[in-house]
């Protein structure tokens, strides 16, 4: 499922097309996906102005002209991709429909924007923009990584009232959203914390130190356009390659890029984590 980075790197990619402007057009080729579509979405994107596109944890919120917000998530497969425009120096005509191009945005200035999701767990609602963050898939997340919110205080502060491991504290989106498996395994090498260390275990210096190596390989993440493993595409259908840097995760068997030792894998609560049993502990 993309992460942080990879939803942030979406949005990004979005904003010279729609933020802005007006949807001349929506068409919602089917009822539902993870959860029903909102009744009348259609008639209700169309004719409206994109006022601002802005990211909540792994959504993607877009202000609207009619007083509601558009909430966008990607889930396991979605993509939101752009035709009929210049995106990133090159051109990409509008494609044939495909089989799961399931909601369709025809934008002021000619862009398209196809979202389209083989495995349907994606979704899409329509929110009153007053109430959006009351929402039941908002309201319960932690602070946002690069928020003012989320600072070395509160992080320790949280981790030391917990016995689970300070790979599951991390995964917890109660505790800070938007981070997953991929980031949390890159974080935890970087600090030299082993995976399966109770989080109440780490010193308050390991505490403080998650902070800022959070928001540094988020930011490397974006940076790079986040990581294409298996469905992943930026908004323009090009690659991330964040995972050419990769350090621990998915590289089970191979030498540790920092002292050579053999990198293993545990499966914590049905998630693999990769570390180095010489570099974290």
């Amino acid at each position: 499922m993309p992460e942080l980075p990879e939803v942030e790197t979406v949005r990004r990619g979005l904003l010279p097309v729609m933020e802005g402007r007006v949807i001349i057009k929506a068409r919602v080729n089917r009822p539902d996906l993870r959860r029903p579509f909102p009744e009348r979405m259609a008639e209700r994107l169309t004719g409206v102005r994109v006022k601002t596109l802005r990211r909540r944890s792994k959504y993607i919120l877009a202000d609207l002209s009619s007083g509601e917000t558009l909430l966008i998530h990607l889930g396991m497969s979605g993509r939101m991709l752009i035709s009929g425009a210049t995106v990133g120096g090159f051109h990409h005509d509008h494609p044939a429909p495909a089989k799961h191009d399931h909601v369709v945005l025809d934008m002021e200035g000619g862009a398209r924007i196809t979202f389209n999701d083989a495995r349907r767990f994606g979704a899409m609602d329509l929110i009153p923009a007053t109430t959006v963050d009351a929402h039941p898939l908002l309201a319960v997340l932690g602070p946002e990584p690069f928020g003012n919110d989320f600072h070395e205080d509160y992080l320790a502060d949280r981790l030391r009232i917990r016995a689970t491991p300070v790979k599951s504290a991390l995964l917890d989106q109660h505790l800070v959203a938007g981070l997953g498996n991929i980031y949390v395994c890159e974080v935890l090498f970087r600090a030299g914390i082993h995976p399966a260390r109770p989080a109440r275990d780490l010193s308050s210096s390991e505490a403080v130190s998650l902070v800022t190596l959070i928001r540094e390989v988020l930011a490397e993440a974006i940076e790079a356009g986040g990581s294409s493993l298996k469905d992943y595409r930026k908004a323009d259908g090009e690659l991330g390659y964040f995972q050419h840097s990769f350090r621990v995760y998915d590289r089970e068997g191979q030498p540790c890029l920092s002292c050579g030792a053999t990198l293993e894998r545990i499966v914590q609560s049905g998630r693999s984590s990769f570390f180095c049993p010489v570099c974290q502990r």
